[in-house]
């Protein structure tokens, strides 16, 4: 009976052991379950993340493709607006190629005209060749009209015959105007006329001094030149050349009043000129 209670005893000790160790199991089952679920939803969730940031990305790779055409749209109107300049450029370039033609060829026209001019002058200037005023005409006035020739004198320039040296000199002097060195020219033509007062070359000289400060848009110098040669050779031929120049240096210094004066005078005084017919078609435009 002792034997049956030790065995009872120690079943019984044993079933508490059994039911100690399953009781004791139980949290640490429990935990390696709750591990593996946490884990399954940590996995879940990176997962999540890893797709949310896919889209993150996807989602910037747009944003700043948006952002580079948002910057592209002023670029590309820039280079729209670059584009038509140049072309007015080319445009302009085409034009300003063609009015270069037509100023080379005024140029040249001018240049022609000049030698013609000086050529007629020349031709003017010789003995008994002078332009003399209209008949009943009045005298013309150092600042814009030819002196009265003294009682007696002849209208015809003073026979002087031109000196190779004097020829020279003046044609020095002419090729600098020809080639547009104005200043050049005036220092030429005054050393002609100082060094050949009574040249029948000065009077010339002294119309290309005044032409060139005209030409320099010194009118002031350009008017007192012109005044000189009315006042130092009354009966040249190249009188009324000088009135007219001296009345478009009026013009363009703003004496409208002064320039119209000196046109009518020309016009009343030397009536068959050349001059004069241009002195006529401006004071027609001045009305």
């Amino acid at each position: 009976m002792g034997s049956r209670k030790l065995r009872a005893s120690i079943a019984s000790l044993c079933a508490l052991v059994f039911c100690s160790g399953m009781l004791a199991a139980g949290p640490a089952a429990a935990g390696l379950f709750d591990d593996e679920v946490a884990r399954k939803q940590i996995a879940e969730q990176q997962k999540r993340v890893d797709e949310l940031r896919q889209q993150t990305d996807s989602l910037s790779g747009r944003l700043g493709k948006i952002e580079d055409a948002a910057k592209a749209q002023p670029v590309l109107a820039l280079v729209a607006e670059i584009e038509k300049l140049r072309e007015e450029m080319r445009s302009l370039r085409g034009q300003i190629e063609i009015l270069g033609n037509n100023i080379e060829g005024v140029t040249k026209r001018q240049r022609d005209m000049y030698v013609d001019l000086d050529q007629r002058l020349r031709r003017f200037e010789q003995p008994g060749a002078a332009i003399a005023p209209a008949a009943g005409a009045a005298p013309v006035a150092a600042g814009a009209e030819a002196p009265k020739p003294a009682a007696g004198a002849s209208t015809a320039s003073v026979s002087v015959s031109v000196s190779v040296d004097e020829n020279d000199a003046y044609e020095r002097a002419q090729g600098q105007r020809r080639i547009g060195n104005y200043q050049g020219a005036i220092t030429a033509f005054q050393g002609f006329v100082a060094k050949y007062p009574k040249s029948t070359l000065a009077p010339r000289a002294q119309y290309w001094i005044g032409d060139s400060y005209f030409n320099l848009r010194d009118f002031k110098n350009a008017i007192a030149s012109q005044q000189k040669l009315l006042a130092s050779y009354p009966e040249s031929a190249s009188v009324p050349d000088a009135l007219l120049n001296m009345a478009s240096s009026q013009l363009e210094a703003g004496d409208t009043a002064a320039a119209r004066k000196t046109m009518d005078g020309l016009i009343a005084r030397y009536p068959a000129s050349e001059a004069a017919e241009k002195a006529r078609r401006r004071v027609a435009n001045l009305r």
